[in-house]
């Protein structure tokens, strides 16, 4: 009954880290969505193709008692499961000049991604530490590590993202719980749909856009015991761009 929390986990990079910990590593998968119950439904069929469990758990990750209670009620109706490995993926892009960012599109990006980041790892840590055994994966980004005009907002909340991250793996390491986490650059998905990909992967060393599945390929590896001396890192997947 060992399971895989994923946040955002119904589309793009979240959905092929579901499928990939499901394949490889053979763990029943916890899926979170906010909104697309379709896509939901959908991805959830096909991990349960691969011979795993799947629940779904509707929350939003910026609401702290929302995502609390879900885990808790999943918990409570689930006592044998222990979830093993956390990805916080959950984020969301309101770009624009700082200058014309309103209070609105500034809360919202730093609450799902950097306040997600707490409310869900909030709710599954001390079981990690009583186990003496968890992984914890966060999606960041180049944004995060560089900036990038326009995402301001974004940048601010993969780069506190990073130190948490950094920060965090000191506090837990003796309990033999690993912090980590992915910074993907341009990345094929929903997120990056309206993008010039022709213009901007002439700045990209590989000459393209990467993969959901080659980023789910480096977090499976990170999830798994292959990975057991590796804490607090930042690793970056973006073709070789400069960070």
């Amino acid at each position: 009954m060992k399971y895989a929390l994923v946040t955002g986990g119904s589309r793009g990079i979240g959905k092929a880290v579901c499928l990939k910990i499901a394949e490889e590593l053979n763990y029943n998968i916890l899926l979170n969505y906010n909104s697309n119950t379709e896509a939901a439904e959908s991805t959830k069929d096909e991990i349960e193709q691969l011979g795993v469990k799947c629940s779904i758990l509707k929350f939003d990750v910026s609401d702290m008692d929302a995502t609390q209670g879900s885990i808790t009620k999943w918990k409570s109706e689930n006592p044998e499961a222990k979830i093993e490995i956390l990805v916080n993926n959950a984020g969301i892009t309101k770009d624009g000049l700082f200058i014309f960012t309103n209070k609105e599109s500034w809360d919202s990006v730093i609450d799902t991604s950097l306040n997600g980041f707490y409310n869900v790892t909030q709710a599954v840590l001390k079981d990690m530490l009583r186990a003496r055994y968890g992984r914890v994966i966060n999606i960041v980004s180049l944004s995060g590590l560089k900036g990038n005009p326009g995402q301001v907002n974004y940048s601010a909340a993969k780069g506190a993202m990073i130190s948490a991250t950094k920060a965090l793996a000191q506090e837990i390491g003796k309990r033999k719980v690993t912090v980590n986490a992915v910074a993907p650059g341009f990345i094929q998905s929903d997120m990056t749909k309206d993008f010039d990909e022709n213009e901007l992967k002439k700045h990209i060393p590989l000459n393209r856009f990467g993969k959901a599945e080659e980023v789910a390929n480096l977090v499976s590896f990170l999830a798994s015991d292959k990975s057991s001396y590796i804490t607090g890192e930042v690793i970056n997947i973006n073709g070789g761009l400069y960070s």
